[in-house]
């Protein structure tokens, strides 16, 4: 599932805001977390995390910016909001998905996603400002979905029901993919929650091309360590991007994204 910089976008947003989702610390105003990237052992990102909680109205943002290599090859950099209310159990009910980057030869993208209910579901739709030219795919990949980053809330929310085996179904703007959760026993040799994440391409992967490049459709396996406390909170995440391991790990936490200063 060869990646492309918007899907590596979504991938970081995606896993690091698992913690911070809807956990019970989640309900101050403003929590942040700083963590390093390093990509085929060598440093490649600098990523902050913030969440904004409102009684049940919540805002998640991320911000990568890459350094080494991939800094130089690339010159990556981006930003993505999603914002919606937490219903019943926490479970997400997303109002609007927004990803800003910048690459070498690609500057101000812009991908605008908003989430309008219809026929009893709720349809992803592309909102105004979006510079994307791939087509939009087909309603049916995109009724009742999550974005990358409210999609942490529903993993959340299937974690605090005791599950250990369940699937999550992604869009973000360009690519439909399912999550697949399983959550591995317990190792005293590696404490914490440790899930096995596989992301299985629906649509929008592997022979529809565009600007942007599509990743190929082989399923992704990702690796997750979780704090084995109340927070959850993501301490470690191993995930591979262009066939070598991209490893992230937690620096520190803040009360707000301002402290959590690179």
């Amino acid at each position: 599932m060869r990646g492309c910089a918007p899907l590596e976008l979504s991938l970081l947003a995606f896993f690091l805001s698992l913690g911070l989702a809807a956990s019970p610390a989640a309900r101050a105003a403003e929590v942040s977390a700083l963590y390093e990237a390093s990509w085929a052992g060598l440093p490649a990102a600098h990523i902050r995390l913030t969440l904004h909680r409102d009684g049940d109205a919540y805002r998640t943002e991320i911000a990568v910016v890459s350094e080494g290599l991939p800094q130089l090859v690339s010159r990556f950099r981006g930003t993505a909001l999603a914002e919606g209310k937490l219903t019943a159990g926490g479970v997400p009910a997303p109002l609007r998905y927004d990803a800003d980057y910048d690459l070498r030869k690609r500057r101000d993208r812009k991908l605008r996603m908003v989430f309008v209910a219809r026929l009893g579901g709720l349809i992803a739709e592309r909102g105004a400002d979006d510079t994307a030219r791939k087509k939009v795919l087909a309603e049916e990949f995109r009724r009742n979905v999550v974005d990358p980053l409210s999609a942490l809330a529903a993993i959340q929310a299937a974690l605090r029901r005791g599950e250990t085996s369940f699937a999550v179904p992604v869009y973000d703007g360009a690519r439909r993919f399912d999550t697949i959760v399983r959550v591995l026993p317990r190792d005293s040799g590696e404490p914490g929650v440790r899930l096995f994440m596989t992301l299985k391409a629906i649509a929008g992967f592997k022979g529809e091309s565009s600007d942007e490049g599509d990743p190929d459709d082989a399923p992704r396996p990702a690796s997750l360590t979780l704090s084995d406390d109340a927070l959850l909170l993501p301490r470690s995440l191993s995930v591979p991007v262009w066939y070598l391991p991209l490893n992230v790990t937690l620096v520190r936490t803040c009360a707000t994204a301002a402290e959590c200063a690179w």
